[in-house]
């Protein structure tokens, strides 16, 4: 099967599977991209959702964009990600025509706070998944631990977390290397 047409699907039924944004989408992500195509491991998709996490725009988009980039250049990068918003395009727009009709049937109400619940338990999965591949060692726990903390009680932004992450774990292998070559 061409490659832009299978990076196309693919990624065209991860987007019309997820719900919840870019962590809802790790589990489903992880078992299309890593499992199925093998177009990158576990380790390459956590730090592609980290670099996504850096870079403007949306999580999702820019790992499909990654993948894509990986698998096939420039037009790769492009074919994933339409890909993926393609489903939630016509469905979002398909719903913006009935909605307004049926917003406040009580039916309605109740499914989306259904949906609501299960994004989260998917999200608390994405969590505990990354925790498995990001969090192995002592310095791993130090971040998770510093960024937790920093993050819970003050307002600083994820970017400054995001860079102290990776000072910390830059230090560490440095240090790391020096005292293995003593």
């Amino acid at each position: 099967m061409n490659i832009f047409v299978d990076l196309f699907f693919t990624f065209s039924r991860i987007g019309a599977l997820t719900f919840g944004g870019g962590y809802a989408m790790l589990p489903i992500l992880q078992r299309e991209v890593v499992k199925n195509k093998k177009w990158a491991t576990d380790e390459e998709l956590v730090d592609y959702f980290a670099i996504g996490q850096t870079t403007p725009g949306i999580i999702a988009i820019n790992t499909a964009t990654f993948i894509g980039q990986k698998q096939r250049g420039a037009i790769g990068g492009i074919v994933a990600p339409l890909g993926f918003v393609f489903p939630s395009y016509i469905i979002i727009t398909l719903i913006s025509m009935f909605m307004r009709n049926f917003s406040e049937l009580p039916i309605i109400q109740n499914a989306f706070a259904g949906i609501r619940v299960s994004v989260y338990i998917l999200i608390l999965n994405a969590v505990l998944n990354l925790w498995k591949n990001s969090v192995v060692d002592k310095v791993g726990i130090l971040i998770f631990a510093l960024v937790f903390t920093f993050s819970v009680f003050t307002s600083l932004s994820p970017v400054l977390f995001i860079i102290l992450a990776g000072v910390i774990g830059v230090a560490a292998k440095l240090f790391e290397r020096r005292q293995q070559q003593k």
